[in-house]
């Protein structure tokens, strides 16, 4: 029995990574509630979105996908991603605040709309496209000393709207990253926007810029042809 309970433990960590994952990448936002706690709101972000990506590369590539994960997957996202938008919105105040709220509403209603792991949905963004967002925000803010409350509150009000719209975007640079090795990259990317300033403004343009594109053209294709655009 001594030498079978170990073996039986390691086998239900391994079958558990990508869960276990999900619940790490989660559990680190809570030093956002120190006095000091928003300085660590890059670093967080930038791990947020890696564990965000790791636990479904472990799923993916173990062979370990779930009912359970996928839901579970879906409800980390959710607790982690309102967390962050309201983090931001009530640390700049005011209107930033009043549309991050907006933003957390949009972010509720996508993870209940995707509890049944058996449906297949393709339209809209996933709700850590808006963290990406804030994270460049934050950077640009912080590092060029500007006022980007109209900024926040654009990103907020589209990315509420494009994770509820009945349409795929497929040309946003997290949908172009399908290999474990182009996630990797959109991570490094992610880090270095934040640990080198100077790479901060072309990043940012790099996201905005085809997330803008691909919510006009979706957009202009589902109303076109009235069905769903994209793949």
């Amino acid at each position: 029995m001594t030498q079978q309970t170990p073996q039986r433990w390691l086998q239900t960590v391994y079958r558990n990574l990508p869960n276990i994952v999900s619940i790490l990448g989660v559990l680190p936002l809570s030093l956002l509630l120190l006095d000091d706690g928003f300085a660590y709101l890059p670093a967080l972000i930038v791990y947020n979105n890696f564990m965000d990506d790791l636990d479904g590369i472990l799923a993916r590539e173990l062979r370990l996908s779930s009912d359970f994960g996928a839901r579970l997957d879906n409800v980390a996202d959710g607790v982690s991603h309102i967390f962050i938008a309201m983090v931001v919105g009530a640390h700049y105040g005011g209107v930033v605040l009043v549309f991050s709220a907006v933003a957390a509403t949009a972010i509720l209603i996508r993870v209940g709309q995707r509890l049944n792991p058996s449906v297949v949905y393709g339209s809209g963004t996933p709700t850590n496209e808006l963290m990406r967002h804030l994270l460049l925000l934050v950077l640009l803010q912080e590092t060029f000393e500007m006022d980007m409350t109209v900024f926040f509150v654009l990103a907020y009000l589209l990315n509420a709207a494009s994770m509820l719209v009945p349409f795929a975007m497929p040309h946003l640079v997290r949908a172009k990253t399908k290999t474990v090795v182009t996630i990797l990259l959109l991570n490094v990317a992610l880090a270095a926007a934040w640990l080198i300033p100077s790479t901060t403004p072309f990043i940012a343009a790099l996201i905005f810029g085809t997330y803008l594109y691909s919510f006009a053209a979706g957009g202009v294709l589902w109303l076109r042809d009235g069905r769903p655009a994209g793949v």
